[in-house]
């Protein structure tokens, strides 16, 4: 029972000591990492990322995303970031932000993006991401999912081995479907209504939003990317986006700030 009671014990001062409230949605969540830290993985990865994959030199694309990027960061509200936006040659459809605001974007996205607008879009999401910690927040989920794996584990120690390894199995599974990509779905909701919020304030009009995201649509539907199902997947189905968007569209066109 000692081995028990301590990771119960540790369980639930990692859940006492990493209470955050989530800016603009005013969510709660579980944090287990400092800024610092948080931060400091970020900048590691992107310095990485530099060195392994190719910078685009398109001075009209690099342009774009630098005043894109600056006006969406000048409303952001993440304290001791270090703003930096990189376009990097990928094929890949795709845009992310690490933390402490190091914001990276494909060129394989530009085709969607398509205008200034679908850009705030795109930067303005992955802002939101940053400035809500989705990263830090995923790790931290991590870390207590993987210390109940721990308390189960001790709690069947001494049952057949076979019901061990059955029991552990359907806690994976599901903690994966039950927890994991159903919070992965709902940050990138989150991430949704806050970078719409953040290209508003911005000076971008929100319903640009609508436009890209069926444009994305469209891209995906071309892929087959409707295939995987709904709750198998880490995004939310592109129709939902859509009618979320449209539903928090008022909360953003009340923060519209013309430039």
């Amino acid at each position: 029972m000692k081995p028990l009671w301590s990771l119960l014990s540790f369980a639930a001062s990692l859940l006492f000591a990493g209470c955050m409230t989530v800016p603009e949605t005013g969510r709660r969540q579980v944090m287990l990492i400092s800024t610092q830290q948080e931060m400091q993985l970020g900048l590691s990865a992107f310095t990485q990322m530099k060195k392994e994959t190719p910078i685009s030199k398109d001075p009209a694309v690099n342009a774009l995303v630098q005043r894109v990027g600056r006006r969406i960061a000048m409303v952001a509200n993440l304290p001791g970031a270090q703003w930096e936006f990189v376009v990097f040659e990928s094929k890949e459809a795709n845009a992310f932000c690490l933390p402490g605001g190091k914001v990276g974007i494909y060129t394989g996205i530009l085709p969607i993006t398509k205008d200034e607008g679908g850009m705030a879009t795109v930067i303005g999401h992955e802002v939101a991401h940053a400035v809500a910690r989705h990263g830090a927040e995923r790790v931290s989920e991590g870390l207590l999912l993987q210390t109940g794996g721990g308390i189960l584990g001790a709690s069947i120690s001494n049952a057949d081995p076979r019901t061990q390894g059955l029991v552990m199995t359907a806690y994976g599974l599901g903690a994966k479907l039950g927890r994991e990509l159903p919070h992965s779905r709902a940050q990138e909701s989150e991430a949704d209504r806050i970078g719409l919020i953040y290209m508003a304030r911005a000076g971008y009009k929100p319903e640009a939003a609508i436009d890209f995201w069926q444009r994305f649509a469209d891209y995906n539907r071309t892929r087959g990317g409707n295939a995987t199902p709904a709750f198998l997947r880490t995004h939310p189905l592109d129709n939902l986006r859509i009618q979320q968007i449209r539903q928090w569209m008022p909360e953003a066109q009340a923060n519209f700030r013309p430039q």
